[in-house]
């Protein structure tokens, strides 16, 4: 697995198939300049910040995008193909699964009704939970007992999600053998240590929190 941040809460997973999440690319002063060649788009929920280019990329790539019902219906009424789900259910797409799990939040986006937030569970050859944007919530556990997540991309800029307690505590839950912090430092007003963040992890569990800048990546 090779996984890529490309600022905010949007990354790039590459083993069988290239996935792209929330990509908030335009408009986000975090974006390093890449070419994005996705198979896949995988949307958390319907905010500007995290549905992003996910349109105009879908059209350009003619790759499909998984989301939460509502979304599926909006693109679908615009002709980009749309894999609908809902939370606590799995998909499979071109051989990888997707499990939809829940994320305290809001959606909305534009003029249309965004249906619920949620997280994903991507599996691949490898396990990867992306929780989008999310408060702690105590059936993370569950996603730890059911789904096992090998990476963890969790946010930890507060005020709009889980801040640095909240999020440690989270990756103590999980467990996961490499937690990566994500919806920190766009803005200021999210605006975050992530050396704090691994420091509060280290004393929680045994997961080892690996940093990334906005155009960095990592091999699994």
């Amino acid at each position: 697995m090779k996984l890529k941040f490309l600022g905010h809460s949007c990354f790039e997973l590459t083993e069988s198939k290239n996935i792209l999440i929330d990509p908030f690319i335009s408009g986000n002063p975090a974006a390093p300049g890449v070419e994005l060649k996705p198979d896949i788009i995988a949307v958390t929920h319907a905010h500007s910040d995290h549905f992003g280019d996910t349109a105009e990329l879908a059209v350009k790539h003619k790759c499909k995008v998984v989301s939460i019902h509502e979304i599926s219906k909006y693109l679908g009424a615009r002709g980009i193909p749309c894999e609908g789900m809902n939370k606590g259910g799995t998909i499979t797409i071109d051989g990888v699964d997707f499990t939809m799990t829940e994320a305290v939040h809001s959606s909305s986006f534009r003029d249309f009704d965004g249906g619920c937030p949620a997280g994903f569970v991507i599996r691949d050859k490898t396990s990867v939970y992306h929780a989008g944007d999310t408060a702690l919530f105590w059936d993370m556990k569950l996603i730890k007992e059911l789904y096992h997540p090998e990476i963890a991309l969790l946010p930890i800029g507060d005020r709009y999600t889980m801040g640095i307690r909240e999020a440690a505590t989270a990756a103590s839950w999980l467990n996961p053998k490499i937690v990566v912090p994500m919806h920190y430092g766009t803005y200021p007003s999210i605006k975050q240590s992530p050396q704090e963040f691994a420091e509060r992890v280290l004393s929680l569990c045994d997961s080892e929190v690996v940093i990334l800048k906005p155009g960095e990546g990592f091999e699994y």
